[in-house]
């Protein structure tokens, strides 16, 4: 692989994406447990942090639909390539390839090798966590986590056992699947729905939800909403009610927040909240009638009990908004604190600054990250870097991002 290529180095811009997606777009008035919000006054230019030009170089290139990486240490990273089903090592521009069990992964559509976590304790287990398609005996397949070793020399993956299977997959749409572990040690799993109507608002599927297991056993957490629940898919669901979760990411105050595909409008950032009901129901009005209903509002607040309204959200139409991460560090100037956003379709990075009651403030949208197509998910580096992977299908990048200077 070639090493890093020149920095491009561009002005960054601060602009809202749509008027919709302003301070007072993200919460609905008629939701009963989130409130609108009015917009928040900007500081005068002298109290404003200054927004930092930006310097993007390419860890490494030459990938096709590289969906996660993740820090191992020493400057090392891992990388997942989704269709290819390969898992990759990253370090100093050089990627090489790891040998892992690809036959067990199945990949179709928008499902296959995909999201990636990295177990605490890594430097002395070597453990990590991956969320792929994988084959069911008897025939089908499904979505599943399943926990990996890596060796000392880190050129071979062996398989330790399957945490979680069972989220189902249907042709493969909406099977994203994203991972993080929390400070308690506790491991989120955030789904989409397979494009079946039923499954978000139904507990006892594990689709279209957010759900915490034990990372070592695979076993529901026991501070789960339901953790006696008759249906053991429930007592994995921390939430439920979502369309397809594309990324979560936590912020430095605790709170843990998730990011998604709309239909044809509103992508949504909402906050994690235990047994809330965030409000997909993409069923007809006749019971009778099994077709999947993209017309139905992203947060229905019409559906029985409270939904719980988007802190952020595209309008129409939707830029596919991916994986995220929050930015911190002095360097980053006014983008310290905010939660980066990479979209897909709309081809940039959303910088979402939000107050501490976790309410929209101000979007930036950097014209640097504007360049390289599609881009997937955004990792934050041990030195505060951002590192984002592009989705255009060939020839993508591992991307580095950190202010100039």
């Amino acid at each position: 692989m070639q090493s890093l290529v020149a920095a491009t180095l561009v002005a960054l811009t601060a602009t809202a994406l749509s008027p919709t997606a302003g301070p007072a777009a993200h919460a609905s008035p008629a939701a009963p447990t989130a409130r609108a919000v009015p917009t928040v006054p900007e500081r005068a230019p002298s109290q404003r942090a200054a927004v930092p030009r930006l310097r993007v170089t390419r860890d490494a290139r030459g990938l096709a639909l590289p969906w996660d990486a993740q820090p191992i240490g020493g400057g090392a990273w891992l990388v997942t390539e989704r269709d290819r089903k390969r898992l990759l090592r990253v370090e100093d521009g050089r990627v090489r390839r790891i040998a892992f069990p690809s036959s067990s992964v199945w990949a179709s559509g928008e499902t296959g090798l995909m999201s990636l976590e990295i177990d605490p304790n890594f430097r002395r287990n070597g453990r990590f966590y991956a969320c792929h398609g994988g084959f069911r005996h008897g025939g089908g397949h499904d979505v599943r986590v399943v926990a990996y070793t890596l060796n000392d020399a880190q050129t071979r993956a062996r398989r330790v056992r399957t945490l979680l299977k069972g989220i189902q997959a249907t042709s493969g749409r909406h099977g994203g699947c994203r991972l993080l572990i929390t400070p308690n040690g506790s491991l989120l799993v955030g789904t989409g729905d397979a494009a079946v109507g039923t499954n978000p608002r139904n507990r006892r599927s594990l689709n279209g939800k957010v759900l915490r297991l034990n990372r070592l056993t695979g076993k529901p957490w026991p501070e789960n909403p339901w953790p006696n629940a008759t249906s053991v898919r429930q007592r994995y669901v921390l939430n439920y009610g979502h369309r397809n979760i594309q990324g979560l990411a936590r912020r430095k105050d605790g709170t843990l927040w998730s990011i998604e595909h709309g239909s044809y409008r509103d992508d949504e950032v909402n906050i994690v909240r235990k047994g809330g009901d965030y409000g997909w129901n993409p069923v007809p009005n006749d019971p009778g009638d099994p077709s999947y209903n993209e017309e139905v509002p992203m947060t229905d607040q019409s559906l029985p009990g409270p939904q719980i309204a988007a802190r952020w959200r595209s309008g129409n139409p939707t830029i596919a908004t991916s994986g995220g991460a929050f930015v911190y560090g002095k360097r980053w100037g006014a983008l310290n604190g905010t939660l980066a956003v990479a979209a897909l379709k709309g081809s940039r990075v959303v910088f979402m600054k939000f107050d501490s009651h976790g309410r929209l403030v101000r979007t930036f949208v950097p014209s640097a990250l504007r360049q390289f197509g599609r881009l997937r998910s955004v990792t934050r580096a041990p030195n505060g870097d951002l590192v984002i992977t592009t989705a255009n299908g060939s020839r993508d990048s591992v991307l580095r991002v950190r202010p100039r200077g």
